[in-house]
């Protein structure tokens, strides 16, 4: 275009080119411009390029780490709200349960019942006309909240006798129950009615553990717990 002036792009480049000559780096005050503001840009993408290696790249992967456990975060939350929507019938549950729970701890004698309740099942029989002829406790099963107690029988009478028997154990205050029961015909003995049957069956009851017993098997437990992982 007529009057403009031309633009000397080598002359431009050739000063800017010879501010970067004879530089002196212990004393970068004295820089000209073009250098200093170079040198500045130069140390602020270092600063940048160096923070993100050493600083954000962590922060990236914990980003990253948490976005990918977002499915199974929603997922919980969606399970917890529906177990916060139905928190009073869950609770009206628990305290039926507890109940329950409460009715059948109920029906287990202590340690120290355990004598009186032998003593209703033996009446029990003799109250049927029926005669013992074994009555032998076993040694107790102790599981993690109650104890088993195995009752050797042996009874001979009359049928009928024995499902009134039957019926009288199962309408005991405890818990009693007959297990592997076998009738066959009584052995003849003098003076013995004739018709008379001869009853073996394994009876089994149960006492709660008292709090000393319960904390020593979870002790034992425990115990065997650590020792199984050794």
């Amino acid at each position: 275009m007529a009057g403009a002036q031309s633009i000397d792009v080598g002359a431009w480049f050739k000063r800017g080119a010879d501010q970067f000559k004879g530089l002196n780096p212990n004393d970068p005050g004295q820089w000209p411009l073009l250098p200093k503001a170079s040198a500045f840009i130069f140390v602020a993408i270092l600063v940048v390029v160096l923070a993100y290696v050493f600083l954000l790249s962590d922060v990236q992967t914990e980003l990253d780490n948490e976005i990918a456990r977002q499915p199974t975060l929603q997922e919980s939350y969606k399970t917890k709200l529906a177990l916060a929507v139905n928190l009073p019938e869950l609770r009206k549950q628990k305290s039926q349960v507890e109940e329950y729970v409460g009715q059948l701890e109920k029906q287990l004698p202590g340690k120290a019942e355990m004598e009186d309740l032998l003593s209703e099942i033996n009446q029990a029989a003799v109250g049927r006309g029926l005669q013992f002829e074994l009555f032998s406790p076993g040694s107790e099963v102790v599981k993690d909240y109650y104890a088993e107690l195995p009752i050797s029988l042996k009874i001979s009478g009359r049928y009928h006798d024995f499902g009134a028997l039957a019926a009288d154990v199962s309408n005991l205050s405890r818990i009693v129950t007959l297990h592997n029961i076998q009738i066959g015909q009584a052995g003849v003995t003098p003076g013995a009615s004739a018709g008379l049957l001869s009853l073996e069956a394994l009876a089994r009851t149960y006492r709660y553990l008292d709090p000393a017993e319960v904390a020593e098997q979870q002790r034992l437990a425990k115990a065997a717990k650590q020792g199984a992982k050794k």
